[in-house]
This record gives structure tokens, C-alpha cells and sequence, in this order.
């Protein structure tokens, strides 16, 4: 089948119509944060928050509970304490953000490997599901997703100013640790709600590859957000129904897609360098 028609049997079966659009949505919440989380040099914790959510979620479906539901505040928390850690610990960057990945992912292995063993696929943990998200997931993603968006739009301005000056928007009487904690608890949602889509390997790329291709050729803030929620929409729609043609893994494809749109504006900008010099 062609790509066309790949689109049309997607849009006659619900689960896959319930994939589609939490995961439009949930890559429109990554981009729009990460713009700020890599201007800002944190785009790797959402890496780090997503190995969190995984030894959370894991935890909570070891002891009975919600999986979502319980690691949301766990998750919520690690965001505070890295953005602490990086800014007033000795171990400060990319040593702090590796050594919470790597404890929290080899605790998640350790206890999904305790209690699930071989009845769930490892794989499906790593990089996702996507298309095992239930009615009741799909609702919750999407609202929750809205409360992302709405939020960020109600705060643009002062987000905007904390990323590209914290000196001068305190100077300015703007609370830069009160939007910092936002700018940290939105990405934490934004994790959370992507997990089960990309997996605890993967989540980070939404968060990361957007940001960074809309940046090739945008140069204002505005630009940037407004170039790379496009470009996560179109990787996302189009890897999602790349992998159901091919029958590939769901954030494989999409990320393959990413790959492919980051290097044809990166040629873009190459070329319009070359003829401005």
C-alpha cells in the first residue's frame, strides 16, 4: 500500500485514530518546550526525566498502582532536583544529568526484569507502544496536553525572557525561579504523556530534534516555536504512518523522519550561507 492509502486504513480503526492524535499532540507540547530547554542547555533532561518515569512507572505497576498517576509527582520532583543539581551542585551539567539516568534506569530494569520477567517485552518499555493507549489514556493525554499548551501561551513572555537573559528578566522583576519551576513541571508532563509513545529511549528526541532543525533556519524566539511545532507535527504523522506501511517501531520511524527533515535544513541553511557570503 502507498502512503495514501496506509492513511486511509489508519483513519477507519479507533486504536489507531487514538494513537494518531495523542501523538500529534503530545509532540506539539515537546516542541514548544523545547525550544527553551535547548536555548537553555537542558534538552538532555528530558532524557533524564524519561529514565525517572520509566524505574516510577515500573515501581508503581510492581506495587498495584497507576502507573501514570504515581509517577507524574516522581517525575515532577526529579525535574526540580535536577535543575538544582545542575545549577548549585559541584556535579553540575551533563555529570549530573548522566548520573540520574543511568541509577534510574538500571533501578526501572532491575525491578521491570523482578516483576514482569518474561511476559511484557522489554522492548515495548524502551521505545514504546503507542498503539496499546486505551479511550480513558487517549482523554488524559489530550487534556493534559491542552493544560501544557495553555499555559505555556498564558506565560510566553516570561518564559521568552527566562531563557535568553535570567539576569536581566530578575532585573526586570519577573519571578525567573517561580517560571523555571513551570518551564520544569510542563516538561515533566510532557514526558510522562510521551512515554508510552516513545519509550523511556526515545521521549528525549521529541523534546530535542525539532527545536534544533527549526533553529537551522529561524533566528527569533518566535520563529523557532512557530517552525518547530510544524516540523513535530509533520515527523510525527508522517513516521506514524510510515511504520504501520513498513511495520516498524512507531518512535523508530518517527525519529527516522526527524533525521531526515534536520538534514534537509541543515542543507537548506548550508546553501543560503554559501549564496549570502
Amino acid at each position: 500500500m502507498n502512503f495514501f492509502e496506509n492513511l486511509e486504513v489508519i483513519l477507519s480503526f479507533s486504536f489507531l485514530q487514538r494513537a494518531l492524535i495523542v501523538g500529534l499532540v503530545v509532540s506539539l507540547c515537546a516542541s514548544l518546550l523545547g525550544v527553551s530547554l535547548v536555548l537553555k542547555r537542558y534538552a538532555m533532561i528530558g532524557t533524564s526525566l524519561s529514565h525517572v518515569g520509566f524505574a516510577a512507572m515500573t515501581g508503581a505497576m510492581a506495587l498495584g498502582f497507576a502507573p501514570v498517576a504515581a509517577s507524574l509527582p516522581i517525575v515532577v520532583v526529579a525535574a526540580f532536583f535536577l535543575l538544582r543539581l545542575n545549577e548549585n551542585s559541584k556535579i553540575k551539567g551533563d555529570s549530573a544529568v548522566a548520573l540520574v539516568s543511568a541509577s534510574s534506569l538500571a533501578v526501572g530494569v532491575i525491578i521491570f526484569n523482578h516483576t514482569m520477567g518474561p511476559r511484557v517485552s522489554t522492548c515495548n518499555a524502551m521505545f514504546g507502544n503507542i498503539l496499546a493507549m486505551s479511550e480513558a489514556d487517549m482523554r488524559i493525554s489530550v487534556a493534559m496536553s491542552v493544560v501544557v499548551m495553555i499555559l505555556f501561551v498564558l506565560f510566553y513572555r516570561q518564559i521568552f525572557a527566562v531563557t535568553y537573559d535570567e539576569d536581566f528578566a530578575r532585573a526586570t522583576g519577573t519571578k525567573v525561579e517561580l517560571y523555571k519551576s513551570l518551564l520544569a513541571v510542563l516538561t515533566a508532563l510532557t514526558v510522562i504523556l510521551g512515554m508510552q509513545m516513545m519509550g523511556a529511549l526515545l521521549i528525549s528526541s521529541l523534546i530535542v530534534f525539532p527545536a534544533l532543525t527549526a533553529m537551522r533556519i529561524c533566528k527569533s524566539f518566535l520563529s523557532v516555536i512557530v517552525v518547530s511545532a510544524v516540523v513535530a507535527v509533520f515527523c510525527f504523522f508522517v513516521g506514524f504512518v510510515l511504520a504501520f506501511g513498513l511495520d516498524l517501531t512507531t518512535g523508530a520511524s518517527v525519529v527516522g523522519v526527524n533525521m531526515v527533515v534536520f538534514a534537509l535544513f541543515s542543507g537548506i541553511a548550508f546553501i543560503r550561507g554559501s549564496v549570502l557570503r
